[in-house]
């Protein structure tokens, strides 16, 4: 209903100035100011700025109508006053219409955006009296989630640039998004994981799923170290005392007290905290929302579980790929830092060294992960051979960043185990065999291929070493040796085979040396390679003089028995 009016000098009130249009918001602003300032309204004044706030409104029209009937239900129906008739349908009806707004595309328009949270939240702290509404708010979060709108995004960062640093917020954001993601468990256990069902515009089951996300990695995690919070509503903390009295209480920035979160009040904090990212991790993920929740779980989320659960790891570690190498990092502090057991977790990383591995993105933090792994002075003797042969053998097919790279990783390795020395040089003493049966084998009870055996088994000149075999065990490293590392002594690229030379006496010199830094070579590349080299300064350059001209690359002495010519087809 639009009319036209000529109360031009009416009194705007605080709250609506600057949400006007000069062209657009005059006539309605009479109808906002008589609905507050009169002692008696009428339904029909309710219905009619109701009739505003819906998500087809102008977004003028919506802000103006929102701020008018948040302060008229603040006032008439949680305030002192007597309403003059049944004004609960009436605010049912106005809840309905904020929630329907906040899934909208209406929501791209800040002001919009803003009033609409506001309103709800406010109503949160009064429908229970100062006591948090978990219904309302549930409302709230799961409108967005079901929403298709492209907006949500927007509406979840203002939730969480202004609400989530209240404590009793996170708290209730963690037992809604719980139960969303058990409500989402059993729809997809149904069969129906096409879209989410709802009475508003149908969103597809990735798209909420990213929601959810977005929410719980947005929520401040509750650390150790901090010791006052704000609260949104009353009672989540108890003040038994004033601030005079109780130094633990003190006063915010905004004057609103600060309260000490109880041990008890922690340890629910933490429960629900990894209940509903437990929930959330059951979920069918989506590739890209996989490889975050895989970046951010090792220093995001883990260290702030209860209890951590390490099967959505290790089913991720299984995956093979990218997302295995991602997933490392989030087990190996399981297994270091909760006491966590992983029987296979040397055997999958060793099947993780191929040579796609070398140019993954997350490549840096998996060989510094790599480097740490297989620094503990308890790996057994035929797993250090077999990882220390398994990337001598990489050597020879990845580019020159990854040769760097293995050169520092196997220099590691043989200075922390010496009893892998042995790999440097074999010494088969001129003994042969007649057959093809492999040698006797003297293994020590771990597995350990004893150091005296032949490396000849068979063949001279045949490496005994099988990188094709997953089982680091059965690879045959121990009476192998690393000539794929001397081979590098003429790799084509300056800086590795100055890096090889370079380490020729670390392992007989080992009080001069130290271990080699896996960092400093984890992120080199082809760019940072060139870089260096065009940055060195050489005194002597190479030249080749000819008395004549060259009239082919190569000449016939070099390659005897070959010829280098074409024959003329005969017809």
């Amino acid at each position: 209903m639009k009319r036209r009016s000529t109360a031009t000098n009416t009194t705007t009130p605080p709250f609506l100035e600057g949400c006007r249009k000069k062209t657009k918001s005059v006539p309605k602003l009479s109808l906002c100011h008589e609905l507050l300032s009169s002692s008696h309204t009428n339904e029909s004044s309710v219905r009619i700025l109701l009739n505003y706030t819906t998500s087809e409104s102008d977004p003028e029209f919506a802000v103006q109508s929102i701020l008018s009937l948040q302060t008229f239900f603040a006032v008439r129906l949680f305030g002192d006053g007597v309403p003059d008739f049944d004004l609960r349908p009436v605010f049912d009806d106005f809840l309905a219409c904020l929630l329907d707004i906040a899934s909208s595309p209406l929501c791209k328009f800040h002001r919009v955006r803003m009033a609409v949270l506001e309103a709800i939240m406010v109503f949160v702290k009064l429908t229970k009296r100062g006591a948090f509404d978990f219904a309302l708010y549930q409302s709230l979060i799961q409108a967005i989630v079901y929403s298709s709108s492209l907006e949500d995004n927007l509406f979840l960062e203002s939730l969480a640039s202004n609400y989530f640093n209240y404590i009793d917020v996170r708290y209730f954001t963690f037992l809604a998004v719980n139960a969303l993601c058990d409500a989402l468990d059993k729809r997809i256990s149904s069969g129906n994981n096409a879209v989410i069902e709802g009475d508003g515009p149908q969103a597809s089951l990735d798209n909420s799923i990213s929601k959810i996300h977005f929410i719980l990695s947005h929520i401040p995690p509750l650390r150790d170290s901090d010791t006052c919070f704000e609260v949104w509503s009353d009672g989540f903390l108890s003040k038994e005392v004033n601030n005079q009295e109780n130094p633990k209480l003190k006063e915010g920035k905004d004057g609103r007290d600060e309260n000490v979160l109880s041990a008890k009040k922690r340890l629910k904090m933490k429960l629900k905290f990894t209940k509903a990212w437990m929930s959330f991790l059951k979920l069918p993920l989506s590739v890209g929302v996989y490889k975050e929740v895989l970046i951010n779980l090792p220093q995001a989320v883990i260290p702030h579980l209860s209890k951590p659960n390490i099967d959505f790891l290790t089913k991720s570690y299984d995956v093979g790929g990218v997302v295995s190498v991602m997933a490392l990092s989030g087990l190996f502090i399981l297994m270091t830092e909760h006491g966590i057991e992983y029987p296979e977790f040397y055997q999958k990383l060793y099947a993780l060294l191929v040579p796609s591995v070398f140019m993954a993105r997350h490549r840096a933090k998996f060989f510094e992960l790599l480097d740490i792994c297989l620094k503990s002075p308890l790996l057994p003797a035929y797993l250090a051979a077999a990882f220390a042969k398994k990337l001598s053998r990489l050597s020879l097919v990845v580019p020159p960043s990854g040769a760097l790279v293995i050169i520092a990783l196997v220099h590691n390795l043989l200075r922390r185990h010496p009893s892998i020395n042995c790999l440097v040089h074999q010494d088969s003493r001129g003994e042969t065999y007649q057959d093809d049966t492999s040698p006797p084998e003297s293994c020590s009870p771990d597995g350990n291929a004893s150091v005296a055996s032949d490396i000849a088994g068979g063949t001279r000149g045949v490496d005994v070493f099988n990188d094709k075999e997953s089982d680091p065990l059965k690879s045959n490293a121990m009476r192998s040796s690393l000539w794929e590392i001397d081979m590098l002594r003429h790799h084509y690229c300056p800086p590795v085979y100055r890096f090889v030379l370079s380490l020729e006496n670390d392992l007989t010199v080992r009080d001069k040396t130290t271990e080699m830094r896996v960092a400093d070579f984890s992120s080199s590349s082809y760019s940072t390679i060139f870089k260096d080299e065009m940055r060195r300064r050489v005194k002597q350059v190479p030249l080749a003089f000819y008395k004549t001209t060259p009239t082919c690359l190569f000449s016939e002495s070099d390659f005897p028995g070959w010829t280098f010519g074409c024959e003329q087809l005969k017809v």
